[in-house]
């Protein structure tokens, strides 16, 4: 992680009728959060949560709170962005209530959107709730997705590994993360050491 790069929390606008909001998610080799589908058993040789063969479920990591995502825009240069836990809880809430269980795509790619993937599960694990997530190191505040995959050419690209995790999309409201002084003190010791 670059230190020196800018940090900007994504926010989302609670309206329904905004587009500012996820409205996606996608199948995906590398998840930015860098969380693939959990395995279930640490015999399982391409390590995602297939929970039972025959009923073809997946259940995984969705978004982390404050989890740092590398970004490199042509137009922007480099940057991270993160969530904020609250924001996760909006995110989630918003969208079951638009109603988009359905809306699943390969590889963020709008031309290749998945009929048959139903997002059925969802929960965001808080322990002080009594709401565990799944097995792995998962903070509280992260949103975990199950689906039920009835598309056969979805399910052979899990099978192969081709796909790998999910991964949100959506129109997002960037705000710059304040920094704390502690961050402030270390970049200037940074830029002191290199004088």
């Amino acid at each position: 992680m670059d230190k020196d790069l800018p940090v900007f929390l994504l926010e989302i606008d609670e309206n329904p009728d905004s587009y500012i909001e996820v409205n996606y998610v996608a199948m995906v080799d590398k998840p930015a959060i860098e969380k693939n589908w959990a395995a279930f058993s640490d015999a399982t040789p391409l390590g995602f949560a297939i929970q039972n063969e025959d009923e073809q479920i997946l259940i995984g990591a969705a978004m982390i709170p404050d989890k740092l995502i590398y970004r490199n825009e042509p137009e922007l240069g480099e940057f991270y962005v993160k969530f904020d836990r609250p924001t996760i809880e909006k995110i989630a809430l918003k969208f079951f209530e638009n109603g988009y269980q359905k809306n699943v795509n390969i590889m963020h790619d709008a031309g290749q959107q998945v009929q048959g993937v139903t997002f059925y599960q969802s929960f965001i694990q808080d322990q002080a709730k009594g709401v565990p997530g799944m097995p792995g190191e998962y903070p509280d505040g992260t949103w975990f997705l199950g689906a039920k995959v009835n598309n056969p050419e979805a399910w052979a690209k899990v099978k192969s590994g081709e796909v790998k995790g999910w991964s949100v999309e959506g129109m997002f409201k960037y705000k710059r993360k304040k920094q704390t002084n502690a961050e402030i003190f270390d970049q200037i010791a940074s830029l002191l050491e290199n004088i």
